[in-house]
């Protein structure tokens, strides 16, 4: 007899189809049968050992969070609600170009303080691997949630390369091709970048286009936080649009927002580039977070001259005086490319946590509000912070715009992605309630997006660009990776005050047919692994 059998559920399988009500049966971590109104057809009902009834519930593949940041908080935290409680059964780790593989004994302590303010300082998780098939078999071990890798472009650079702004020599550039294949052989399904961090950010159009020749050979995308999402934003999309097609890699466009005052109402240009390239035979999808700040760190604002070399040669640079005024200078007046070529507005920069708890009156209030309650200019706010807690301040950037948050989550590419830093006291809420942002306050309170249409945005659709030919529908021989959700109740409990908050309305979560949530509680189930690419 099967194991379970989820009785007179509201199906919403992922494809964008109406919804309809049907008995689900999981057994050995796959959904068997769907027998579509068997009480109203009086038909003979499917039996299994635990009968589960999911009256006035939704029953939806799980969601699949496009664009994380828990490469260490999945091994740090075998709880993991902030994914676990929010329908989550798999995200995409290794973004924005720096991660924790493939590394060698140096590149692992500078990458580890160049994101100690997106995973900590990481010296509380034993790092026994290197490459990224040790990576991917650590989390094999057992997880709260699945896990696919993208191989991370900075962090190649950092080996083959090192922290240097410079073009790579022909031996450097087959070092870069030969670490993103093995990454791709042993199982990532694409490649990062973070096109305004260091030192990822070096790289010419040339580099980053043989890498992606790599990458599309062996069916994988490309995944950029491209040059600019203020000034220059549509031409830093449009320049990885024609990178990609040169290429021959399928592109998929991180957090594709249009930000800072300079884009307010822009989106419909971006989306009109968008569809262009598409119908020219593009393959692009994008990733949103249904917020407008957004999150990263304070030093991820600087000009890229001053984070060259690394962070030990930023920390001497903010330490020099004449070096620090001409760092700010770049901030406030020029508008430096790591603020996306905007000059910075001190009053939107929040700090949303930091390494040193001694540091901790600075969380939750702007740089100018800590600068006016000093007597101090912002800079000197932001630099003593950054020296002080040896870049790892992380902060919240209050520069969004809510019509182009609406318009692009539209768009029959997107997909959802939390972006979700877990680090700070008070992290970005995103964090915590993505997903059910996207269910209570974007479908049913708004109706930006109708129930089924938003479903297939975070299932289906992210499936099929991972290239996951078993997941993202509820399908007869499909994982049982499953989320039930009251579609009445379900809303994000996180906020920018209490961002922790664990949300509403999602009662039950399965991961490879076990409970992970299960009657609103976090069991203590580890069913996630590594979900490997296959390559062609």
């Amino acid at each position: 007899m099967e194991e379970l059998v989820i009785r007179d559920a509201d199906v919403v399988d992922g494809s964008g189809d109406y919804s309809y009500r049907a008995d689900v049966v999981v057994d050995g971590g796959r959904i068997v049968s769907i027998v579509k109104e068997a009480a109203d057809a009086g038909c003979q009902r499917p039996k299994a050992r635990r009968a589960l009834d999911a009256e006035g519930l939704v029953l939806a593949p799980g969601f699949i969070d496009m664009h994380a940041h828990s490469d260490l908080a999945l091994l740090r935290d075998p709880d993991h609600s902030a994914k676990a409680a929010q329908g989550v059964t798999l995200e995409v780790l290794g973004q924005d170009g720096l991660s924790y593989a493939p590394v060698d004994d140096r590149t692992l302590g500078e990458v580890r303080r160049a994101i100690a303010g997106w995973n900590g300082p990481g010296d509380d998780v034993d790092v026994d691997w290197r490459s990224v098939g040790e990576y991917l078999d650590r989390l094999d071990r057992g997880v709260a949630v699945n896990a696919a890798y993208l191989i991370p472009q900075g962090t190649v650079r950092a080996l083959a390369v090192g922290w240097e702004d410079r073009e790579a020599t022909p031996e450097e550039l087959d070092r870069m091709r030969q670490l993103v294949a093995e990454g791709m052989e042993q199982g990532a399904v694409g490649m990062s970048s973070g096109l305004t961090y260091t030192p990822g950010m070096y790289a010419a159009d040339a580099e980053l286009t043989e890498l992606c020749r790599v990458v599309a050979s062996y069916g994988g995308y490309y995944c950029p936080h491209h040059r600019s999402y203020g000034a220059g934003a549509l031409e830093a999309y449009a320049e990885m649009v024609a990178l990609t097609r040169e290429a021959g890699c399928p592109l998929h466009l991180a957090h594709a927002t249009m930000n800072f005052g300079v884009n307010k109402g822009r989106a419909p240009e971006l989306l009109t580039l968008l569809d262009d390239a598409l119908g020219a035979g593009a393959d692009i999808t994008l990733d949103t977070y249904p917020y407008t700040p957004g999150c990263t760190t304070l030093v991820a604002l600087l000009p890229s001259w001053a984070s060259a070399g690394g962070p030990e040669a930023v920390l001497r640079r903010l330490a020099d005086e004449a070096t620090s005024e001409r760092i700010r200078h770049d901030l406030e007046v020029t508008g430096s490319d790591g603020c996306h070529g905007v000059p910075v507005e001190w009053e939107t920069i929040e700090i949303s946590g930091v390494g040193d708890p001694a540091l901790d009156e600075y969380v939750g209030r702007t740089v100018l509000e800590s600068a006016r309650a000093r007597g101090e200019r912002p800079w000197t706010v932001a630099r003593e912070l950054l020296l002080k807690d040896r870049l790892a301040p992380t902060i919240l950037q209050h520069v969004g715009h809510e019509e182009n948050v609406r318009a692009i989550m539209r768009h029959r590419v997107h997909t959802g992605g939390s972006d979700g830093i877990l680090q700070g006291a008070k992290p970005h809420p995103r964090a915590y309630g993505t997903f059910p942002r996207y269910l209570g306050h974007y479908v049913r309170e708004l109706g930006v997006l109708s129930l089924e249409e938003c479903v297939a945005h975070l299932t289906s659709r992210p499936a099929a660009r991972l290239g996951l030919p078993d997941r993202g529908l509820v399908r007869e021989g499909y994982k049982a990776d499953l989320v039930l959700f009251d579609p009445r109740t379900v809303d994000a409990g996180s906020t920018f005050a209490e961002p922790r908050t664990l949300p509403t309305g999602i009662p039950y979560v399965m991961v490879d047919g076990r409970f992970v949530v299960e009657d609103g509680r976090r069991t203590d189930v580890l069913a996630g692994r590594a979900v490997r690419r296959t390559p062609r």
